[in-house]
C-alpha cells in the first residue's frame, strides 16, 4: 500500500503531506519528531519542558525527492553469549589486569576513617574481588533470564 503522506505529527497524529511545512523541536534530542503546527509543538515542549527551545519551520520533501534517496540499511549486531562467557571466565584477559578500584578515593577514606595508608598492591587485590563478584552476580542474573545486572544479584 503507498502512503498518501510524509509523516504523522508527534503529538495529534494527523497527516503531514509531501511538501507542506511542518514545525520541529529546535533540541537535538527531538528532533527525529515532526509537527503539523506551532501549537502542536507547543504542547510538547510543555511537557518536555525543554530551556529556551523553539520551533523551527521545515519543509516536508516531496514524494519524488524521497524515492531518489537509498533507504539506510540497519547494521545487524549478533552477540555471542559463549563468547561472553569465555571472556569473564579467562584468567588472561586484559580485563583481569584492569584496576576497578578508584585508588584515591579508597585510600582518602582508609586514612580519613582508619588513619592508615594503603599500599599499591590492594587496589589489584580489590579489583580480583569486584571481579569473582561481579562474575556471581552476573550468573545470578543469567539463571533467571536477564541481560540486566541489578543490584539484587550480589
Amino acid at each position: 500500500m503507498e502512503q498518501n503522506f510524509w509523516r504523522k505529527c508527534g503529538n495529534c497524529k494527523k497527516e503531514i503531506l509531501f511538501g507542506m511545512a511542518y514545525q520541529r523541536c529546535s533540541i537535538s534530542s527531538c528532533r527525529k519528531y515532526a509537527y503539523c503546527s506551532v501549537d502542536c509543538w507547543s504542547i510538547h515542549d510543555s511537557v518536555m519542558g525543554h530551556k529556551s527551545a523553539y520551533a523551527e519551520e521545515q519543509r516536508a520533501p516531496y514524494k519524488d525527492q524521497l524515492e531518489e534517496v537509498p533507504s539506510p540499511r540497519r547494521k545487524k549486531i549478533i552477540i555471542n553469549n559463549k563468547k561472553e562467557q569465555n571472556i569473564s571466565s579467562s584468567t588472561s584477559s586484559n580485563f583481569d589486569r584492569d584496576i576497578l578500584i578508584v585508588a584515591s578515593k579508597l585510600k582518602k577514606y582508609v586514612k580519613d576513617r582508619h588513619d592508615l595508608n594503603t599500599s599499591a598492591n590492594v587496589m589489584d587485590k580489590l579489583s580480583d574481588l569486584v571481579r569473582d563478584l561481579v562474575d556471581q552476580a552476573i550468573e545470578s542474573a543469567r539463571k533467571e533470564g536477564r541481560k540486566t545486572l541489578m543490584d539484587r544479584d550480589f
